[in-house]
C-alpha cells in the first residue's frame, strides 16, 4: 500500500529517470487466458496489474535503453517498479558540473597534446580518456545510480580533436605549398617533394656547409646582344634557350640554381638539401654543360638561317669551387632569397673568369679536385685572383673518370706535370721543349692553354721574375 505522503522525486520539468529492466515475458498474462479463466488467482493476488496491448498493428511498441521493441505497457511497469522499489536514478547538478569539468579538461589536454604529439598519439590518448570516462560513468550508475553523459564530453572532445588534427593538416599541407613554390624553381621536382616532406631540413636564417659553387657566363655575350638591339625580344628568348638546357643539366644532378645574372648562372650543390658528394655532382653537371652546347648551337644557327641573321655560336666559362659557405635566407625584412655568401663563392666567380684567360673552359679549384681525384683535371697554375693576396692552385676540368683512365690523357697529363715543374724551377728551355710535346699530345683541347704558356715562358726568358719568385701568377683582370 501507498502512504498518504508517498511521493516521487522528478526534475525540475517533471520527469523521472526510469530504470529500466530487461523485457521479462514472464511477467505477462494474456488477456484471453485471464477471460477464460485459464490463469492462476495466485498469480495476480495482491498486484498490481497494467492493461496493455503488445500487437505491433495497434501502434504501442517502443524502445529502451536495454530493448529495442517492448509493448508500451511495459514502459509504464518500468516505471512503478522504479517507485516501488525507490530505485530512482539521479541527475544532479554534479553530474552536470562533472560532465562539463571533463569536457573542458579534455578539450585542454586535445589543444595541448595534438600539436606536441601529433594525431595519432593524440588518438590513443583520447580513446584512453573515453575508457575512463565510460568505467566512471558505469561506476557511478551500478553503485550510486547516477546518471552521467558521457557522451557528451565524449562528443565535444572528439570534435575538437578533428578541428586541432584539420587544422595540423592544413598547416603542414600550406608549409609544404610554400616550400613547393619557394624551391620549385631552384630545385628539380624530386628534390622540392623530398624537401616538402621533409621541411626541417630547411634551416631560415644562414648556416656554415661544405658546398661546391659554380658559375657559368657566356663569353662575348656583347656582340651576341648586339644584333639583337632592334629585338630585344629575340635576345630573351635566346638567353632563355640557352639557360633551360643548363638548368636542368644543373637540377638532375642535385643542384640548386641560385639566381641568373642577365647571361650568367649561379648554382650550388649540398643545399638545401644534404649531398655527399656534391663536388663530384657538380663536375658532372659542368661536363654535361659543355656536351650540351654542341647541339644547341646547331639549334641556334638553324634559327639563324631561317630568320635571316648572322650566327654567332654559344660559348661559355665555368668556374668551380668548393668550400665553407653561409648559407640561408639573405636579404632584408621586405625581400630575401635563399643564397650563400663567403670567400669559397668569390674564387668561384673569378674562376670563371679566369677560364678565358687560360683559354680553357672549365677552371675549377683545388678543394674541388680534391674531392673528385679520379676525374680527368690538369693543373693550370698557381694563381692570386684579383682582390685576393693568397694563392690558390687551379685545374681545368677535361673529362670523366674513363676519359682519366685513358693511355692518351696519362700520357699527357705526366708531361704536363714535368712542364709545370720546369716552369716553377724557371728551366725556361726546358719548360718550352715540355710545352711543345704537350702541343703534339693534346687532343684534350689545351692548346690554347700551352700557347698562352709559350708566351709567359718567353717574357719571364726575356726578364726573369727573380730568384725569389715563388711560381705565383698575379692575375691583373677577373
Amino acid at each position: 500500500m501507498l502512504s498518504s505522503n508517498f511521493s516521487v522525486p522528478t526534475d525540475p520539468d517533471g520527469r523521472i529517470y526510469v530504470n529500466f529492466r530487461e523485457h521479462d515475458p514472464s511477467l505477462f498474462v494474456s488477456a484471453y487466458d485471464v477471460l477464460a479463466g485459464t490463469v492462476d488467482p495466485a498469480k495476480i493476488a495482491g498486484k498490481f496489474v497494467l492493461v496493455g496491448t503488445s500487437a505491433q498493428g495497434l501502434q504501442d511498441i517502443r524502445a529502451t535503453p536495454l530493448n529495442a521493441t517492448i509493448p508500451g505497457v511495459e514502459v509504464h511497469a518500468n516505471i512503478l517498479e522504479t517507485i516501488l522499489t525507490k530505485t530512482y536514478l539521479n541527475r544532479t547538478s554534479l553530474s552536470e558540473n562533472f560532465e562539463q569539468q571533463a569536457a573542458l579538461g579534455a578539450g585542454l589536454a586535445m589543444i595541448l597534446l595534438v600539436p606536441l604529439l601529433g594525431a595519432m598519439p593524440t588518438l590513443v590518448l583520447f580513446l584512453l580518456l573515453l575508457a575512463a570516462l565510460c568505467g566512471y560513468g558505469w561506476y557511478e550508475y551500478t553503485e550510486h545510480l547516477t546518471l552521467i553523459d558521457v557522451s557528451y564530453p565524449a562528443i565535444s572532445t572528439f570534435a575538437l580533436y578533428l578541428l586541432l588534427t584539420f587544422v595540423g593538416y592544413s598547416k603542414t599541407a600550406n608549409e609544404r605549398k610554400q616550400v613547393r613554390g619557394a624551391f620549385a624553381q631552384y630545385l628539380s621536382p624530386a628534390l622540392v617533394e623530398q624537401l616538402a616532406e621533409n621541411p626541417d631540413q630547411l634551416k631560415l636564417g644562414g648556416e656554415m656547409k661544405d658546398m661546391t659553387l659554380l658559375f657559368c657566363d657566356v663569353r662575348g655575350f656583347t656582340t651576341i646582344s648586339e644584333q639583337f638591339k632592334t629585338d630585344p625580344q629575340g635576345l630573351t628568348k635566346l638567353i632563355n634557350k640557352f639557360l633551360t638546357p643548363m638548368t636542368d643539366i644543373i637540377l638532375a644532378r642535385k643542384g640548386t640554381i641560385d639566381k641568373y645574372m642577365g647571361d650568367c648562372i649561379m648554382a650550388f650543390w649540398n643545399a638545401p638539401l644534404d649531398d655527399a658528394d656534391h663536388a663530384r655532382h657538380a663536375c658532372i653537371s659542368a661536363l654535361a654543360m659543355m656536351d650540351r652546347l654542341a647541339p644547341l648551337n646547331e639549334e641556334i644557327k638553324a634559327e639563324a638561317e631561317r630568320d635571316n641573321r648572322k650566327y654567332f655560336p654559344i660559348n661559355i666559362g665555368i668556374g668551380l669551387n668548393s668550400g665553407e659557405v653561409v648559407v640561408g635566407n639573405m636579404g632584408s625584412n621586405q625581400r630575401f632569397d635563399y643564397s650563400v655568401l663567403g670567400d669559397a663563392v668569390n674564387l668561384a666567380s673569378r674562376l670563371e673568369g679566369q677560364s678565358k684567360a687560360y683559354h680553357v673552359f672549365i677552371v675549377i679549384g683545388d678543394h674541388t679536385q680534391q674531392r673528385a681525384p679520379d676525374f680527368a683535371s690538369l693543373e693550370l697554375d698557381l694563381i692570386a685572383v684579383k682582390g685576393k693576396k693568397e694563392a690558390v692552385r687551379i685545374f681545368t676540368l677535361l673529362g670523366n673518370p674513363e676519359m682519366a683512365a685513358t693511355s692518351a690523357f696519362q700520357t699527357l697529363k705526366a708531361e704536363h706535370d714535368k712542364m709545370l715543374i720546369a716552369y716553377r724551377a724557371q728551366a725556361w728551355d726546358q719548360c718550352d721543349g715540355l710545352l711543345k710535346s704537350c702541343i703534339a699530345l693534346d687532343k684534350c683541347g689545351m692548346t690554347g692553354f700551352y700557347e698562352m704558356m709559350t708566351e709567359r715562358v718567353n717574357e719571364f726568358r726575356a726578364e726573369s721574375p727573380g730568384a725569389e719568385w715563388d711560381g705565383v701568377y698575379r692575375a691583373t683582370s677577373k
